[in-house]
């Protein structure tokens, strides 16, 4: 009974870090509340009289549950793009912003990155790089050897930080547009959308996007800015990252990359935007994170 109460206690006291564990493998609020509560089911019924260090060993059982769930992934969830475009307060609560605040808490690109990894490439990566779990309590987890556990965490590592590079001026100014255009998407601020965007912008959707039967081509400031303001939902779930090289936005609800916007930026304006929605599209695309 006192094994059990300390455990009890401690889960508590560590709620918070295991849910960070969870939801940097999985993406996912709703799913990283699931792998907890899953851990603890599992953790209440094992034999924990040898165990030293429960924060460790109750990181490694989220740890392993996560690994079960993206392994069981077997195909994207294919949502429609209006799924989140809610006004805030609706009847579902505050659940967007809270799941939109933990993104941007981690990194939506880096969640987009970290989707592109095999589960144990991420569960490696995950444990050791970001909450410093031994490799050799990690092989076992994914029945590797330590140093092939080691060799996983060294192969994620290089996808997570393959587009990172020193930003110079012209992607720092672009950088700063790209930003400014997602945080007046995000306020509704129509007169700072107009600021940002040339009088005779045009923007380009391909199908999948609305879904329409042929791609939406947008012309004009105040048009293109109206379309942005019906659009916060999706704003909450978008990040700045870096694509094929250079400054875009993508929008990942739930860390799983949805759409991307592409910017052509002339004199500080903004004169063309790229929507891309087209799952054919959006899988040829290179996501990357940028450096601060």
């Amino acid at each position: 009974m006192d094994d059990r109460n300390a455990l009890a206690e401690r889960f508590e006291e560590d709620r918070s870090h295991l849910t960070a564990v969870a939801y940097r493998m999985l993406g996912s609020a709703s799913e990283a509340d699931d792998a907890v509560q899953e851990s603890w089911l599992r953790a209440a019924q094992a034999d924990i009289s040898g165990v030293q260090n429960l924060t460790g060993w109750l990181t490694t059982v989220v740890g392993r549950v996560c690994l079960n769930m993206l392994r069981t992934r077997r195909t994207r969830r294919e949502e429609p793009l209006d799924v989140y475009d809610r006004t805030p307060g609706h009847d579902e609560g505050d659940e967007p912003e809270q799941e939109a605040l933990l993104a941007d808490s981690v990194g939506l690109a880096l969640l987009v990155v970290l989707d592109t990894l095999t589960p144990a490439e991420r569960l490696a990566f995950v444990l050791h790089d970001m909450f410093a779990v031994p490799f050799a309590e990690i092989g076992p987890l994914i029945d590797h050897s330590t140093d092939s556990a080691r060799q996983l965490a060294s192969r994620a590592r290089r996808r997570v930080k393959g587009g990172a590079t020193t930003p110079d001026a012209d992607l720092r100014r672009r950088r700063r547009v790209v930003e400014a255009f997602l945080s007046a998407s995000r306020g509704g601020d129509f007169d700072a959308l107009l600021a940002l965007l040339h009088p005779d912008v045009v923007l380009h959707a391909d199908r999948s996007v609305t879904p329409t039967p042929e791609p939406v081509v947008v012309r004009g400031a105040r048009t293109v800015a109206t379309g942005a303001m019906a659009a916060t939902g999706r704003a909450l779930f978008t990040g700045v990252a870096l694509v094929d090289g250079a400054v875009a936005l993508a929008m990942a609800p739930q860390g799983r990359l949805r759409l991307v916007l592409g910017f052509t930026i002339v004199d500080g304006l903004i004169t063309e935007i790229d929507v891309v929605a087209d799952p054919e599209r959006i899988g040829g695309l290179r996501i990357d994170v940028l450096d601060d």
